[in-house]
């Protein structure tokens, strides 16, 4: 996970917002990410998706088939679906989705445990994970001027 909020930092340094994600397999960083929503103009550039991006570019795949992710917050539906999408088996998240919220974020107020399960996903999910050090990135984000939403 410290590897994720490293990932987070760089984009806040970058003008980005704070989240940060990787994609580890057998023990291994296969890629890293943080968001790009306002470098790329995308609104879909969360930091999951680009994990996922550049380690499917990484390992030539797009199925992540016995991949593990660190993400810093929990993932909102749309990630959570791409997760599911491109096979990893296993996520481990930080911050949850409520941190989110406090922070200014539009948030959906639906977990991903309750999108994986009902949608009947195999993905297994891991919440709390330094979940005070990943909270603690949204504080940074806010006290930085001026910052992107």
């Amino acid at each position: 996970m410290a590897q994720a909020i490293e990932q987070a930092r760089a984009g806040v340094a970058g003008g980005q917002s704070p989240f940060g994600a990787i994609v580890v397999r057998d023990g291994q960083l296969v890629a890293g990410g943080h968001n790009e929503v306002w470098h790329r103009c995308d609104p879909t550039a969360h930091a999951e998706v680009v994990a996922i991006q550049n380690a499917a570019a990484a390992l030539k795949s797009i199925d992540l088939s016995g991949c593990t992710m660190y993400t810093t917050c929990e993932p909102c539906p749309m990630c959570a679906a791409a997760i599911h999408w491109s096979r990893i088996s296993d996520v481990y998240f930080g911050a949850t989705i409520a941190d989110a919220r406090r922070a200014g974020f539009n948030e959906l107020i639906l977990s991903a445990t309750d999108v994986y399960t009902m949608g009947g996903s195999p993905v297994r999910i891991t919440s709390g994970v330094m979940q005070r050090e990943c909270a603690a990135l949204f504080d940074e984000w806010l006290a930085r001027q001026p910052r992107a939403y």
